[in-house]
C-alpha cells in the first residue's frame, strides 16, 4: 500500500452489545495503531443513539500520515462530567481504510473500568519470531490482565481446581464471565417458579413417606414432557431399565463382559430362566452378549445423614445385562461389592417386589454416579478448567482462543452458582440426595482416579468398553456423527493456521495452555494419560475436538434429559431411606414406599433436575432460547476461509439434525439430546 493510499479518512464503525445494559453514557475514545505509527485520539461522537444497546456508531478519522498495515485499535473509556462508572460492551470495531480495505477488530467484551484496551486485528495469529512488537506487547499485557482477574483456587482436595471466586459472590466474577441480564433474570425466575409451585402445593412441608406410588404423580406432574409421561408408564419394564444404559443419562458406564467377576458369583443356573434353553451363560459371554454395570466407585462413600434429620443409605451394586436380540435386559443384580449370605443376587425370576426394589436401588446408584462423576466432574468442572486456562493463557488473537470461546460461554457463572445452590452446604444435594455435601468431595476424588483421556474421547471410550456394535445405542450413533463432524471442522481450522508439527510444538502460548489444564484440571495425574504438551497437528486436533465435544454434546447428553428420566422419582430416586435388602422373599410394596424418598425430598429432587436441565433464557423472547452447537454469531474469525469452514460445519450439523429427528419419529422412546439443534454450544446451565 502506498503512502497516499494509507493517508486520508478512515471510516470506523463501533458496535455496542445488545444486552439491555450494554450501552454507556461515558466517553469513548479510539486510536488506530499501524506498523508505521498511530493516529491521534478521537472521541466517539456524543450522539444519544451512539450509546444505546445494539447501536453501531460511525466516526471518520482523518489521518495525515501513513499508518501502514493496521495492527490494533486502542479503545478508552473515560468519565463523562460527574457521571458514575457505567460499563460498556463493545462487540467490534470495523475500519475502512482510505484504500477501501476493511479491517475487523472483534472484541465481544465488557469494558467495566475507566481504562484503555487494545484490540488486535481479527486475523488469527500464532506467536512467532517475526511478529510485530506492538502485537507481541498487546498479547503480553492482555494475558497479564486476564491472569490477574482469573486465578485458581482449590475447591476440594483431589478434584479439579476452579476460579478463585467465593461461591456466594457471583457478582465478583469478571464481567465477561457473568450471565447476560436476560439470562440472569430467567435463571432467577426459573428457580423462584419451581420453588413457589412446590410450596403452594404443600409438598415442601410433608416429611412423611409416600403411601401410594401413584400419588407421586401429584408432584412429578408439576412440569411434564412427552418423555417424562412415557417413563412414568414404562419404568418397571426390564427392557426400559436396560435401555437407559444406552440412551439414558449415564451412557458411559456399561461395559462388555467376557468373564464374570469373582465378587459377583452369578452362575448358569441363576440366569437360565432369562437366557432360555437355546443358549447358556458361557456361550453368551463368548459371543459378546453380556454386559456389566459396576458401581464400585460408591463403595465406602458416606451417605447423607441430614435429610429430614434421618440417615440415608447408599449401595455399590453390580448389574449383569444380556443382549436379547435388539434389547438389553438385566439378568442379575447384587447390591454389594462383597458377596455373601447378606448380599443375595436378585434375579428376574424372583418375586415382583424383590426384583423391582433391586432395580430401584441400581437406579439410585446410577443417579449418584451420573450426577457427580458423569455430569458434574466431566461436563462442569473440566469445562471450567478449559475456560479459565483459555482466558489465562491464550490471547484473543490466537486461533484456538477464537475457536473455543463460543464453547466456554457462561460456564464460570454456571459453575459458581452450582457450587453454591446445588452441591454446597444446605444446597439441593444436601436436601435431597444420598450423596450430600459430605460425600461429594469423596466421590469426586474417586472419580478423578478413573478419569482418563480415552474416556473423554468418544471413539476411544466406545471402543474401550466394547460397545461398538450393540444395537439401538443412540448415544453412540448420534455422538459419533457429531464427533466426526466436529473433528473435521477442527482439523480444517487447525491446518489453516498450523502448517507443520513444529509450529504446534513451538507455539509457547498453546503449550502453556495445555500444561495449565494438565496441572490445574488433572492435577498432573500421569495415570490419566492427559497430554501435558502437544507435539503434532494430529494431537492438537484430537485434543481440541475433545474439549469442544465435552463442553457441548457430552454435556447435553448427560444433562438435558434429567427431567425426562428423573421426574418420575421411582426411576431415579435421589436417596434411599432404608438399607439395601439382605434377603429375598420378604419385600412388599409398603417396604418399597418406605425406602423411597419422603414427599418433600421427592419434591426437592424433582425441582433440582428441572432446574438443572432447564436452559435459562438469555436472548429476546422472540428468539431461540439457546445458542445451539455451531452458533458462531460473534464473528471472531475474520478471514474468509475459517468463515467458510464454519458454514460447512453448520451444514453438516443440519444434516445430522434432520436424520436424528427422522429416526426419533420412528421409535417408541425418542432420543433428542444429541440433535444438534438441542445441544447448547457451551455449559451454560
Amino acid at each position: 500500500m502506498s503512502s497516499s493510499q494509507a493517508m486520508g479518512v478512515y471510516k470506523l464503525k463501533v458496535a455496542a452489545g445488545k444486552d439491555l445494559t450494554a450501552g454507556t453514557y461515558n466517553n469513548i475514545f479510539i486510536v488506530l495503531v499501524g506498523v508505521n505509527g498511530e493516529s491521534g485520539k478521537h472521541q466517539l461522537p456524543r450522539q444519544w443513539n451512539n450509546y444505546l444497546p445494539g447501536s453501531v456508531a460511525v466516526i471518520d478519522i482523518n489521518v495525515e500520515k501513513d499508518l501502514g498495515e493496521l495492527l490494533l485499535v486502542r479503545v478508552s473509556m473515560e468519565p463523562y462530567l460527574n457521571f458514575p462508572l457505567d460499563a460498556w460492551f463493545c462487540q467490534y470495531v470495523s475500519v475502512t481504510c482510505p484504500s477501501g480495505q476493511i479491517n475487523q477488530f472483534p472484541f465481544y467484551q465488557w469494558i467495566s473500568k475507566f481504562m484503555t484496551v487494545e484490540i488486535p486485528e481479527g486475523k488469527g495469529i500464532i506467536l512467532s519470531e517475526n511478529i510485530h512488537l506492538a502485537i507481541e506487547q498487546q498479547r503480553k499485557v492482555e494475558l497479564e490482565q486476564t491472569r490477574e482477574n482469573h486465578k485458581w483456587r482449590v475447591y476440594a482436595k483431589g478434584v479439579p481446581h476452579c476460579i478463585d471466586v467465593a461461591d456466594d459472590e457471583v457478582q465478583h466474577l469478571p464481567p465477561n464471565d457473568q450471565f447476560s441480564l436476560l439470562k440472569e433474570s430467567s435463571f432467577g425466575f426459573n428457580t423462584l417458579t419451581i420453588e413457589l409451585e412446590t410450596k403452594l402445593r404443600g409438598f415442601t412441608c410433608k416429611t412423611d413417606s409416600w403411601q401410594n406410588i401413584q400419588d407421586i404423580k401429584k408432584v412429578s406432574s408439576l412440569h411434564r414432557s412427552q418423555i417424562s409421561d412415557l417413563v412414568c408408564e414404562i419404568w418397571k419394564e426390564d427392557q426400559f431399565f436396560g435401555s437407559q444404559y444406552l440412551n439414558g443419562l449415564n451412557p458411559i458406564l456399561i461395559k462388555k463382559c467376557f468373564r464374570i467377576p469373582k465378587k459377583f458369583p452369578v452362575n448358569e443356573q441363576m440366569v437360565a430362566p432369562s437366557v432360555g434353553a437355546s443358549t447358556n451363560l458361557e456361550k453368551e459371554l463368548q459371543n459378546g452378549h453380556i454386559f456389566l454395570a459396576d458401581y464400585k466407585i460408591l463403595d465406602k462413600v458416606p451417605a447423607n445423614n441430614s435429610i429430614n434429620g434421618n440417615q440415608q443409605y447408599l449401595a455399590a451394586p453390580m448389574c449383569l445385562l444380556w443382549k436379547n436380540q435388539d434389547q438389553l435386559v438385566p439378568i442379575a443384580i447384587q447390591l454389594s461389592q462383597t458377596p455373601g449370605d447378606d448380599a443375595p443376587i436378585f434375579l428376574p425370576s424372583d418375586s415382583e417386589f424383590d426384583w423391582l426394589l433391586a432395580k430401584i436401588w441400581v437406579r439410585n446408584s446410577d443417579l449418584q454416579v451420573h450426577e457427580i462423576d458423569t455430569h458434574l466432574l466431566r461436563t462442569h468442572l473440566l469445562p471450567e478448567v478449559f475456560s479459565v486456562a483459555t482466558i489465562r493463557q491464550l490471547p484473543m488473537a490466537h486461533p484456538v482462543y477464537k475457536l473455543l470461546m463460543p464453547h466456554l460461554r457462561f460456564t464460570l457463572e454456571t459453575n459458581t452458582l452450582l457450587r453454591k445452590q446445588v452441591i454446597g452446604p444446605k444446597g439441593f444435594f444436601d436436601q435431597a440426595f444420598a450423596v450430600g455435601n459430605g460425600g461429594i468431595p469423596i466421590l469426586m476424588k474417586k472419580a478423578m482416579d478413573g478419569l482418563t483421556y480415552s474416556s473423554l474421547c468418544l471413539p476411544d471410550n466406545i471402543e474401550s468398553r466394547g460397545m461398538e456394535t450393540i444395537p439401538n445405542y443412540f448415544y453412540r450413533d448420534d455422538g459419533m456423527k457429531i464427533w466426526l463432524a466436529m473433528e473435521s471442522f477442527v482439523s480444517n481450522i487447525v491446518n489453516y493456521y498450523y502448517s507443520s508439527d513444529e509450529m504446534v510444538s513451538q507455539d509457547p502460548e498453546l503449550q502453556a495452555w495445555v500444561a495449565e489444564i494438565f496441572k490445574e484440571g488433572f492435577l498432573e495425574y500421569k495415570t490419566s494419560e492427559i497430554p501435558s504438551s502437544l507435539e503434532s497437528i494430529g494431537s492438537l486436533i484430537k485434543y481440541l475436538t475433545m474439549v469442544i465435544f465435552t463442553c457441548s454434546a457430552q454435556h447435553a447428553a448427560v444433562n438435558s434429559g434429567q427431567f425426562d428420566f428423573y421426574s418420575w422419582m421411582p426411576n431415579g430416586p435421589t436417596s434411599m431411606k432404608c438399607p439395601p435388602p439382605t434377603a429375598k422373599g420378604v419385600t412388599t410394596m409398603p417396604d418399597i414406599l418406605k425406602a423411597l424418598p419422603d414427599v418433600n425430598t421427592t419434591a426437592t429432587g424433582i425441582a433440582t433436575v428441572w432446574l438443572l436441565s432447564k436452559e435459562p433464557q438469555d436472548r429476546l423472547r422472540s428468539s431461540s432460547l439457546q445458542k445451539p452447537l455451531g452458533d458462531y454469531t460473534n464473528v471472531r474469525f475474520t478471514e474468509k476461509t475459517p468463515q467458510h469452514l464454519i458454514k460447512e460445519f453448520q451444514d453438516k450439523l443440519a444434516k445430522i439434525s434432520k436424520s436424528t429427528q427422522e429416526r426419533n419419529m420412528a421409535v417408541r422412546l425418542p432420543y433428542p439430546y444429541l440433535d444438534p439443534t438441542c445441544i447448547e454450544n457451551s455449559v451454560s446451565v
